[in-house]
């Protein structure tokens, strides 16, 4: 199959184009930096740099849109809230002009989202079919998920995949927390109790394969672990495997001075169950978090 992916430079588009090209389908990868996409994949992938040079002629069976500057690298300004939402949603809403362009219209657009779509809901069980709370980041995954719906209007199935902590080698909130950790200097954040609905990158890319063989999927569906665990846990759990101690706690307080309304991601709470997937019989490889980061801290 021909295969368009945004973002695919990224932690898991990586990850999700090494293994498509093992299936042998021709990837083309949007990127703002050919050479970089070219010396990820040194073959079977061709880059490309506007979707505007994109002709109605040209045909992808899939698109999968990845791309979005990173939400968690820089303080939340006006100005860097506005770069979030534009490298999401505008990139979003061209590749729907896109779409309405072509002659041969795609198949599937998977598009990106966030379990960031709840918002903050204390220790309450989400699924698919639960309310949100707005902030920020709610309202930043809303407007994502409406922008690729438009997609469905041009006869095109529309897999939203909300995204929760993704752990894997190499990447993600995992590489971020190994350091202090590694130097027993890790510890829960604010009081701990906040949940992380976290998801081993295997399972993520068995999820996006799953979207593209079953055309009965589609729609939102929560990419997370059956069993999501507290900060608390999750420190504890981390510490274990790394045989290092966790008991160097970082307050509230300090948290919010440090990051200021970014401090949402990492004190707001989200216990989000993948209700969609388990009805619809997927298998996850990693239920639970010890083994999922034995697993990875093992590579």
């Amino acid at each position: 199959m021909k295969i368009l992916i945004t973002g695919g430079t990224g932690f898991i588009g990586r990850s999700l184009i090494n293994l498509l090209l093992t299936h042998a389908h021709q990837i083309t990868v949007l990127s703002r930096d050919p050479d970089k996409a070219h010396s990820l994949f040194t073959n079977g992938i061709t880059p490309l740099n506007d979707l505007q040079a994109l002709t109605p002629d040209e045909h992808f069976d899939i698109i999968i849109n990845l791309a979005g500057a990173p939400i968690f690298d820089k303080r939340w300004t006006a100005q860097r809230k506005q770069i979030i939402r534009d490298s999401r949603i505008k990139l979003t809403e061209q590749l729907i002009q896109v779409i309405a362009s072509m002659q041969q219209k795609p198949e599937l657009l998977i598009s990106g989202s966030a379990i960031g779509y709840y918002g903050d809901q204390g220790a309450s069980e989400l699924t698919e079919k639960s309310d949100n709370r707005p902030d920020f980041s709610q309202q930043l995954c809303a407007d994502w998920e409406q922008a690729a719906l438009a997609a469905e209007k041009y006869g095109v199935r529309v897999c939203l995949i909300r995204t929760g902590l993704v752990l894997g080698p190499e990447g993600g909130i995992l590489k971020r927390m190994l350091l202090p950790f590694k130097l027993g200097l890790g510890g829960q954040l604010g009081n701990g109790q906040q949940w992380m609905s976290w998801i081993h990158l295997n399972d993520w890319i068995a999820i996006a394969e799953a979207m593209i063989n079953d055309q009965r999927m589609t729609g939102a569906y929560n990419a997370t672990a059956i069993n999501p665990v507290t900060n608390q846990e999750f420190s504890k759990t981390l510490a274990k495997v790394l045989t290092r101690p966790a008991c160097l706690p970082l307050p509230a307080f300090a948290l919010t001075t440090l990051l200021g309304e970014m401090s949402e991601l990492v004190l707001g709470s989200q216990r989000v169950l993948p209700q969609r997937l388990v009805e619809q019989d997927f298998e996850f490889q990693f239920s639970h978090l010890q083994p999922a980061l034995t697993e990875i801290l093992s590579q």
